[in-house]
Parts: structure tokens; sequence; C-alpha cells
């Protein structure tokens, strides 16, 4: 494994713990190439969240297609960006 890979994967279950945490169950839906890394999911609703780890934010193309996926009325999609050793993410909220 790369260490890219292994440094996004760190982020998306850092993710997941801070869901977890506000009371979300969480899913992390490695290998799908899907543009969501991670789903949260309570009573309330659902997040729908791409995870970035770094310098580099969603491109264009990333945010474009996060803006258009087709989702419940009770969703959201959030790009949640990770700078180097932070300890909580940029929450971006895209639709």
């Amino acid at each position: 494994m790369n260490t890219n890979y292994r440094k996004g994967r760190a982020k998306e279950y850092a993710s997941m713990r801070l869901l977890e945490a506000a009371g979300y169950q969480t899913f992390r839906m490695a290998g799908s190439h899907s543009p969501v890394d991670v789903i949260g999911l309570n009573s309330l609703g659902l997040r729908l969240v791409q995870v970035k780890s770094g310098r580099a934010g969603a491109s264009p193309i990333d945010r474009e297609i996060l803006k258009n996926l087709e989702r419940p009325s009770n969703s959201t999609v959030e790009i949640w960006r990770w700078k180097d050793r932070a300890r909580e993410p940029l929450i971006e909220r895209v639709g």
C-alpha cells in the first residue's frame, strides 16, 4: 500500500470517529470509486462526506459531481479537508 492511500484511509477513519461521536452510524465506501468516502446516518438525516487530506482540496469536477448527487432531502453533501497534523477537518458543505 502506498503512503497516500494509507494517509487517506487514516483520515477517513478519523472522520468516521468524529461522526460517531456526534451520534451517527458510519459507513466507509472503500474501493467503490464513489464520490463519497464516508456516510453518516442518524434519525435526523444523512451526511455524505468526501474526505481529503493534505494540501489538495476537491477539484472543480469533484465539486460539481458532489453538488449534483441525487440524494434524499434530509441529507447534506460535505467535503472534509484534513490539513497536515490537524486535529479536526475543515468542513465545507457542498449541497
